[in-house]
């Protein structure tokens, strides 16, 4: 029989972030812990063959293969305290666990953006895509976790090629990157400036830089704190007595500040605008009281945005990204079913190889005793017996393969590939 499919996680719904904190396998302890798999002739569990870690800031969840589940279960659990030094009591509460099919519906689930904190988010599939090409340069997958990555990774992309769910912003400082880079038709190449390092400045910067922006301005009246999420984001931190150049320089400008008045004026944006005339400026102004006095949407070359026209964006795309959650479910199902259809065939294509293999050897010692008997024959005759025979094997062989596949799909494959073992005398290594 082929292994179990074996997942063990926590996530943002059952773990706060303190303990996800301390359960999360980044850096050398994500090489360390991935060295343990795909090596039975190292150091890594004989139970876990095959292993893939997702580790991001919401999730922490580990992929293995396991002949038996509740011993991997174990397996892993330890394997997760000692990696990271963690009595199991403090984190076992928070666990979930599942097998086969349900671990296989469950990433492609994953990776589809549905079991986020902000559904339909884009950076998972990405996390995802990274989580199983490290695994895979460390070698510590194999067929079967190869297999279930690519089904979820080709079920996330499906989810944003085929549906508008990753496009459908749900916050405002989400609905403002997204308003950018449909603005300005890509976001690599163009200078951002976001002008204020609060919550929503740093959702805005995130966002922006998640959805391609390469060059960052990270704008704030304390310049330490700008200079913390410049660096987060690979940016460049300046304070507002240095507006000028920053205007001058960008392409896309975030204002998200709780200053109590306008700083970005009339005059402020034409003497910025007349360094780069052939440039134009998108300002989208988030901050409540507004940072951009309404006049500056009338000089030339600059389009204006304020949070009400993101506001009716996102009370929409709330719900047409409801609309389309069952599209993506109907997705990630789609994939997990794909996968789970090939996996329940590992349990019998060796039966149906060796069962082949067999009768194959009875027609070629028949056909040479028959050609023997039959004497000199042509080479026309000897085709025609040859077909025949190998015409037999075929036909009877056809309707079992067949019957065989279709129970490995249902299930209990298994059941039947002991009976014909046992009916046909075969010895398979399993």
């Amino acid at each position: 029989m082929s292994p179990h499919i074996l997942l063990l996680g926590v996530n943002h719904t059952t773990a706060p972030v303190a303990l996800r904190e301390q359960l999360a396998i980044n850096g050398t302890r994500l090489t360390e812990a991935l060295n343990r798999f795909g090596s039975p002739n190292g150091h890594g569990p004989t139970l876990l063959p095959e292993g893939v870690i997702l580790s991001t800031c919401n999730r922490l969840e580990i992929y293995t293969l396991a002949g038996d589940v509740d011993r991997g279960r174990d397996t892993l659990i330890q394997f997760l305290s000692q990696s990271q030094e963690i009595p199991v009591d403090e984190f076992a509460d928070a666990l979930y666990s599942k097998s086969d099919s349900d671990a296989a519906a469950h990433l492609t689930r994953v990776a589809c953006g549905l079991d986020s904190m902000v559904v339909g988010e884009p950076q998972i599939l990405g996390q995802v895509t990274d989580a199983y090409r490290t695994a895979l340069s460390r070698q510590a997958t194999g067929p079967v976790l190869n297999k279930l990555f690519r089904h979820a990774i080709q079920a996330g992309k499906r989810a944003r090629t085929e549906t508008a769910i990753s496009q459908l912003a749900t916050s405002v400082p989400a609905a403002a990157a997204a308003l950018a880079e449909r603005e300005m038709d890509t976001l690599r190449d163009r200078v951002v400036l976001v002008m204020g390092a609060g919550e929503m400045g740093q959702i805005a910067a995130r966002t922006l830089v998640a959805r391609g922006a390469r060059s960052i301005i990270v704008a704030n009246r304390t310049y330490d704190r700008g200079l913390v999420l410049a660096r987060e984001l690979n940016g460049e931190a300046m304070t507002f007595d240095r507006q000028a150049e920053a205007l001058a320089r960008s392409d896309i400008v975030v204002t998200a500040t709780d200053a109590p008045h306008v700083i970005v004026t009339p005059e402020k944006v034409t003497k910025a605008m007349a360094l780069r005339p052939e440039r134009p400026m998108l300002i989208i102004d988030i901050a409540v009281p507004r940072d951009t006095a309404p006049a500056v949407a009338d000089i030339s070359g600059v389009r204006l945005f304020d949070i009400d026209d993101l506001q009716d964006v996102v009370n929409g795309n709330i719900a047409a990204r409801e609309r389309e959650i069952p599209r993506v479910e109907s997705i990630a199902a789609e994939e997990a079913v794909a996968f789970m259809t090939w996996f329940r065939a590992l349990d019998v294509v060796p039966t149906i190889a060796e069962l082949r293999r067999r009768a194959e050897a009875v027609k070629d010692q028949e056909l040479d005793k028959a050609l023997r008997r039959l004497g000199d024959l042509g080479d026309r005759e000897r085709e025609v017996v040859h077909a025949l025979a190998h015409g037999l094997v075929n036909k009877l062989l056809h309707e079992p393969t067949v019957r065989l596949k279709q129970h490995a799909a249902q299930g209990d494959g298994y059941v039947y590939t002991d009976v014909v073992r046992e009916l046909f005398g075969l010895e398979v290594n399993t």
